[in-house]
């Protein structure tokens, strides 16, 4: 098997592990409630969801890249749904100017790859509104730990598929948004552990 094929076959296994690592945090939303999730991160995943099947339509021509996003936007559209968006509209907005500064305008300015690099700085800021709710609430029973580690492990995936396929720009915008998730999944693993000994504790003080 050539390097291209197996180059391919990471693509394909890419959007596998976004359907499953998505589908985690959806479930969880649903099961647990939506504490300790970020509206502007969740926001702004749609935003950059709807920008990289556009990308990969227009100028990727990849199908990978297309449905990596499109068959997870029902699922993020669902879990910003549960975070009530018209409640919080300056949160809401300012997603949105952000998406327009990051990702629109350079596209507009310097073309696909200009818009590409945008979207890089953009998919990793995108996770610092998660990490400074994990940092600052103790609550975060609604973030799933596993949906970030599959995250974590499909961004390395699309490294491969990018490297195999010579595109560069979305190579280097993943590979930071991949730091940024392993930084998220270990803050909410953190925050589930202190969870789990506050519980013990009560348990025994009341026993």
């Amino acid at each position: 098997m050539t390097f291209h094929s197996l180059a391919l076959s990471a693509g394909w296994g890419a959007v596998v592990l976004g359907i499953v690592g998505t589908l985690a945090q959806y479930r969880r939303a649903n099961r647990l409630g939506v504490e300790g999730i970020s509206l502007a991160t969740w926001v702004l995943f749609v935003l950059m969801g709807c920008f990289w099947i556009t990308y990969g339509a227009v100028s990727a021509r990849s199908w990978d890249v297309i449905l990596g996003s499109l068959i997870i936007l029902p699922m993020q559209l669902s879990v910003v749904y549960r975070l009530r968006p018209w409640d919080s509209w300056g949160v809401t907005l300012r997603a949105l100017a952000f998406f327009v500064a990051c990702c629109v305008l350079p596209t507009v300015r310097w073309g696909w790859a200009g818009g590409v690099y945008g979207t890089g700085v953009a998919m990793t800021m995108t996770r610092g509104p998660q990490i400074l709710e994990l940092i600052r609430e103790p609550d975060a029973s609604g973030v799933s730990v596993a949906s970030w580690v599959v995250g974590a492990l499909g961004t390395a995936l699309w490294i491969f598929y990018y490297s195999g396929q010579h595109l560069w720009a979305p190579l280097v915008s993943t590979f930071f948004a991949g730091l940024a998730n392993c930084a998220i999944a270990m803050l909410a693993s953190w925050r589930h552990r202190q969870a789990r000994s506050a519980m013990i504790a009560e348990q025994v003080f009341v026993g």
